[in-house]
């Protein structure tokens, strides 16, 4: 059985507070924050294998640092949804808005409406899944790392990108700097059957094109200091 919270009655504080107390542990158990409000920083800096659902839309920073937990919102995300995180899952029923799993090292942020510009911008090893469409400069310096648009992307996808894997099934307003159209080999296909699975997405890999760095801006070249 779930414990609920009362964000409005009982506070931010409180709630962090609880769940940060939970770590090193192994709980098992699941908490349910009702009432959000659009309030920021829920569930930030978790680091247990905890179950927690957000009943309702959130402000920026909803789940940044996650550690090992599980977070799902019931609504919208703002700003920064996931930033930073080092593992578990977050999962989004509906929108998010700037930068969403910016600067991600490890887990899996799945968006289940569309997410606004920067999406995993500086991406260091986190996988996202986008069931709608992005916006512009996603992806932007991405280090490593799966990203999968299941709808469009906008402008400038994969600027000055290093080594992040793009999936995109639909349209691609424009790619930025350095990013490149790639071959799709079976062991993308195969990544990506298995990203789509785990966000609960029933497109099929064959339908999307692979985006990636074309290694051009590895090395000081003097024809582009003009």
């Amino acid at each position: 059985m779930a414990t609920t919270y009362d964000l409005e009655r009982d506070g931010l504080r409180g709630l962090n507070r609880a769940l940060h107390a939970l770590a090193g542990s192994t709980p098992n158990e699941a908490w349910e924050v009702v009432n959000p409000r659009g309030s920021h920083a829920i569930a930030v800096g978790l680091d247990a294998p905890v179950d927690v659902t957000v009943r309702g839309s959130t402000g920026y920073y909803c789940g940044g640092m996650n550690k090992q937990a599980t977070i799902r919102v019931a609504g919208s995300v703002g700003p920064g949804v996931a930033e930073n995180m080092m593992s578990g899952t977050v999962i989004v029923d509906g929108d998010a808005s700037q930068y969403a799993g910016a600067s991600g090292h490890g887990g899996l942020l799945v968006i289940k409406g569309n997410a606004s510009s920067r999406c995993g911008i500086s991406m260091k090893g986190i996988d996202i899944v986008v069931h709608g469409s992005i916006g512009h400069m996603s992806a932007f310096m991405g280090q490593a790392g799966n990203l999968v648009v299941c709808g469009d992307a906008g402008e400038a996808l994969g600027d000055s990108i290093y080594e992040a894997r793009l999936f995109v099934r639909g349209s691609v307003k424009s790619l930025g700097a350095d990013c490149i159209e790639k071959e799709m080999r079976p062991e993308h296909l195969d990544l990506l059957a298995g990203l789509l699975e785990r966000a609960e997405c029933d497109a099929k890999p064959e339908e999307f094109r692979r985006y990636g760095s074309a290694r051009k801006l590895y090395n000081f070249k003097i024809d582009n200091a003009y």
